[in-house]
């Protein structure tokens, strides 16, 4: 494992990539299978990626994985109308 990550590495600095983009793809990509491996359950693969599940929501936005989940909208709550009592009646 320690030899294909070392690799890697070479292959990145040889492509010119800087660290800010090399740690976005592998987020990315860690996301990414989390998320298949748990078929889309944001809490189970927050777990196995060891970071909270507001965190990985974030990252998923930061970098655009996945629709956003929509959020329901409040019950609407009925008012009933007070009645008022007409002085003039």
């Amino acid at each position: 494992m320690k030899e294909k990550f070392d690799g890697l590495i070479e292959q990145m600095l040889e492509r010119n990539i800087f660290l800010p983009e090399a740690i976005e793809i592998l987020e990315r990509s860690m996301i990414n299978r989390a998320l298949e491996k748990s078929a889309g359950n944001r809490c189970a693969a927050s777990k196995q990626l060891g970071i909270h599940r507001n965190t990985l929501q974030r990252k998923m936005l930061e970098f655009g994985l996945g629709v956003g989940r929509p959020r329901r909208k409040p019950a609407v709550r009925v008012v009933r109308a007070k009645k008022t009592k007409n002085p003039a009646a």
